[in-house]
């Protein structure tokens, strides 16, 4: 199952996505500058390899909710997101409103 909701947090306008796949889910919210993930987002991968890119996104693990990520401090972040002010630690919801500046 997959689900796309409209959100907003504090008046700035996201979608979160919601997907329930075996054994798993796969969550993400975005606007049109960034994303938080859940555990399944390699930073790595976009520090290395798409680094060219400047995607500006976070990672949180051992959540299950749209929620969760929201509230859950950050376990890693790109690059680029630490150049807007970004940093491991900081709640999702904290991140997203940096994205929306």
């Amino acid at each position: 199952m997959v689900e796309v909701t409209p959100m907003y947090i504090e008046g700035k306008p996201f979608t979160a996505v919601s997907v329930v796949l075996p054994k798993t889910y796969l969550l993400v919210v975005t606007n049109d500058r960034g994303y938080i993930m859940c555990g399944a987002l390699d930073v790595g991968l976009l520090n290395a390899k798409l680094k060219d890119r400047k995607i500006i996104a976070g990672r949180a693990v051992g959540v299950k909710t749209i929620q969760e990520l929201i509230d859950a401090p950050l376990e890693s972040v790109t690059l680029e997101a630490e150049n807007l002010g970004i940093y491991k630690g900081m709640t999702g919801k904290e991140a997203l409103l940096k994205m929306s500046n």
